[in-house]
């Protein structure tokens, strides 16, 4: 990004200057309008998921496919990806489209988006696919072997780490929950009726 200026892009993409600045502010928005476009295209051709397909399969294919749409511009990310290594700050810059992207890889695979533990699906995706990202980028193999190694476990360890999240959740919330009710039930007052003598009428 750093050696390439916003009047080459202009150039390869056969646009003048002031076309180029009508669509977009700076390099960076041109990397997220990227991303944006991969996400498009990866979510056209995924495919329905089967009754067997479990939500872990959709999101392995959904990446996957990922790899195979940015194929052709892999040169060019691989030395996005080594300035921005050297450049936390502009890196950062990213962390949201990166979220963005795999809230919809979830999306498209029908997972649940709702409740406190989306986030941390998110999260936690991101995750999974930058470490399969970064093998993928040195994956010269046709079949990409260690990229798909890499994506399963990955995968395999944010499944078992969600399961144990939502359990502690659920116990969370349970302990919650009780403590609720009884809080409740003290602030009642107390509606018996007394069981004391009446007092005489004078």
């Amino acid at each position: 990004m750093g050696d390439v200026g916003l009047s080459d892009i202009a150039k390869e993409a056969n646009l003048t200057l002031a076309d180029l600045r009508r669509e977009f502010v700076c390099k960076n928005e041109i990397l997220r309008a990227f991303q944006a476009e991969v996400d498009a295209q990866v979510l056209a051709r995924l495919k329905p998921g089967g009754p067997d397909d479990s939500v872990r399969d959709q999101v392995f294919e959904s990446l996957m496919t990922r790899f195979e749409v940015m194929a052709p511009h892999k040169e060019a990310l691989k030395r996005i990806a080594a300035y921005l290594r050297c450049r936390p700050g502009e890196a950062a810059l990213f962390v949201c489209s990166r979220l963005v992207t795999q809230y919809w890889t979830l999306a498209g695979t029908g997972a649940k988006l709702d409740g406190p533990a989306a986030l941390v699906r998110v999260a936690g995706l991101s995750a999974v696919y930058g470490k399969a990202f970064s093998v993928w980028l040195e994956d010269d193999s046709p079949s990409l072997d260690k990229t798909m190694a890499t994506l399963d476990r990955g995968l395999t360890n944010g499944e078992r780490g969600m399961q144990s999240l939502e359990k502690v959740c659920e116990t969370v919330c349970g302990v919650v929950r009780g403590l609720k009710r009884n809080f409740t039930r003290k602030d009642q007052p107390d509606d018996k009726p007394s069981t004391g003598p009446m007092p005489s009428s004078a």
